[in-house]
Formats: C-alpha cells, structure tokens, sequence
C-alpha cells in the first residue's frame, strides 16, 4: 500500500490489508487533521479494509469533528461499505 497527499486528499494506492496499512494511514490523517476539518480520501484499487480503519475513520467523524468523504475505485469496497452500512457516514462514491 502507498499514501500520497494532495492538500485535505489522502490517496490510497493498493489493497489496505495490514496493522503497518492502518498505522501509515493513522499518521498521515494525524497529522492532516490538525489543519483541516474536511478530509478526502481516495481509494484507488483496495478490495478491502481493516476494521482498525474502518473504526478509525469512525472516531475521525465522531469523536474530532471531521467530515470524510470518500472516492472508491473498486466497487468490492464499496459494496463493502454498503453492506456494513457505512456508505452515507463515509460519504462514499465510485471515483
């Protein structure tokens, strides 16, 4: 899995499947957090992802106020996030 940030983007190229995934991904939205209210993530071709993001993402929005939206290639992902109904707080669509 590679990150790459474009301002409040997060990009996330390959599959989010591992404990080093959610921790790269954890310190990059730390440090994003703190000067944006408002994250993008696009999720480029991951099939999955790990419940320690999925609730990360959770007390992004919850707990620090942060509004997510996410653009998801893959529609496994998606459908997913559908499935665990996650699609509308993640503000999920296909990209």
């Amino acid at each position: 899995m590679t990150l790459k940030t474009d301002g409040s983007v997060l990009i996330i190229t390959d599959n989010i499947k591992s404990v080093d995934d959610f921790q790269k991904i954890k310190k990059e939205l730390d440090a994003m957090k703190s000067t944006y209210t408002s994250i993008s993530i696009k999720i480029i071709n991951s099939l999955s992802m790990t419940s320690s993001v999925i609730g990360y993402f959770m007390k992004l929005i919850h707990k620090d106020g942060i509004s997510l939206s996410m653009s998801i290639g893959d529609e496994r992902l998606i459908n997913l996030l559908d499935e665990l109904g996650l699609s509308s707080e993640f503000n999920v669509r296909k990209g």
